[in-house]
This record gives structure tokens, C-alpha cells and sequence, in this order.
């Protein structure tokens, strides 16, 4: 089952850890983000191929979503970048209503 590791470890340091187990690792970055957004330009989450995940691009159902397309660049090593926003139909799909706009760009590490 997926877990989330300690909330004190730096993302930074989970993913060269994992990477140092052998995990396959895929780490999110928040790159933009317009009016009322939840976490800094900057923020990191990482994710591993099994779903375990440290850090934080957003919050709620953003970061399911986010989790969700790590996993894919994780599988093609192909980096994406995702938008989620209040205009965005996705981002009333995934719980961001609160007036911001955020860009994560999303690439397999290794």
C-alpha cells in the first residue's frame, strides 16, 4: 500500500535516498503560479514507482493527480508539464476552487 514517509524528511533528500535503494523515482516542481495558490514556487513532492510520495505541490486532490502523472514519467521517462487552475475544468475535478492557478513540471530522476 502506498504510504507517505515522515512529513520532517526534505523531498530532496527522500528522492536520493530512494534513488540509492534502486527506486524509480519522478519528482514534481511547482515552476508558476498566479494569484492564490497553496505552496510556493519551488515546492517539491516526489514520488517512487510504487506510489509512496514525500512533499508537497499543493495539496488535497492536486497532488492525487500530480501522483497519478508521476507515475507515467516514471514508466516512459517522458517529463510533463500540468496545469491546474481555477478555469480549468480539471481543477474543479481535483479541489483547486480557490481562485489560483498553479504549473508543476513533473520528470523521472536517474
Amino acid at each position: 500500500m502506498p504510504q507517505k514517509t515522515m512529513p520532517d524528511n526534505d523531498p530532496l533528500t527522500v528522492a536520493e535516498e530512494w534513488m540509492g535503494e534502486g527506486r524509480d523515482v519522478a519528482i514534481a516542481t511547482v515552476v508558476e503560479t498566479w494569484g492564490s495558490a497553496p505552496r510556493p514556487v519551488g515546492s517539491h513532492l516526489v514520488i517512487d514507482g510504487d506510489s509512496n510520495f514525500e512533499g508537497s505541490v499543493s495539496g488535497g486532490c492536486v497532488e492525487g493527480a500530480v501522483i497519478s502523472d508521476a507515475l507515467d514519467v516514471i514508466e516512459t521517462g517522458e517529463p510533463k508539464m500540468l496545469e491546474f487552475g481555477v478555469a480549468d475544468e480539471t481543477a474543479w475535478q481535483v479541489g483547486l476552487s480557490c481562485g489560483g492557478k498553479i504549473r508543476v513540471y513533473v520528470e523521472r530522476l536517474g
